[in-house]
């Protein structure tokens, strides 16, 4: 196995974690109906995993680093861009 380097392995967290913070995004706008802030954000979508995926098919263990990063992504989105109840989704134009 070859050796870990840190760069890469923050990247390939840093890359997860924006994947899904940029995934729960076009979720939302998915719910919300709008179709050009959903392809947007799609299209974010994959240029970040892609780079995650690169990164780490030439070594197993970056995948843990981008599990980890995956979750804070999520948890981050969902802390962070939380609506109010009744209000817009996030991620979704104003009308």
């Amino acid at each position: 196995m070859a050796a870990i380097d840190p760069v890469t392995a923050g990247a390939v967290l840093l890359a997860t974690a924006a994947t899904d913070a940029v995934y729960v995004m076009f979720t939302s706008a998915v719910v919300a109906r709008k179709r050009v802030p959903a392809a947007t954000w799609s299209s974010v979508w994959y240029l970040l995993s892609s780079y995650a995926v690169i990164s780490y098919t030439e070594n197993w263990v970056y995948v843990a680093f981008a599990a980890v990063g995956s979750w804070l992504g999520a948890f981050a989105s969902i802390t962070f861009l939380h609506r109010p109840p009744g209000g817009p989704p996030v991620g979704a134009a104003p009308e």
